[in-house]
């Protein structure tokens, strides 16, 4: 195994994908990445203050539902 041989094709393989990449950069307006469009909005969207209140209120139910089903099966053994 020529470990020279294998260098050398390797550095060439790099500059050729060196240069791909650069005209592929050339392709884009000024060089850089696509601004994002202030339009579209990722990921969760926000609850209003009522909408949280009401979620706060039903996890405190299912909480103390939870709790109260425990406490009778610990009181059983």
């Amino acid at each position: 195994m020529d470990v020279y041989r294998i260098i050398r094709e390797l550095v060439l393989e790099r500059d050729r994908l060196q240069r791909i990449i650069e005209s592929l950069e050339e392709m884009r307006p000024n060089g850089r990445a696509p601004a994002r469009s202030e339009g579209k909005r990722r990921g969760r969207k926000s609850m209003d203050r009522a909408a949280r209140e009401e979620v706060s209120e039903r996890m405190k139910r299912y909480w103390a539902q939870r709790k109260a089903k425990g406490k009778v099966a610990d009181g059983d053994s």
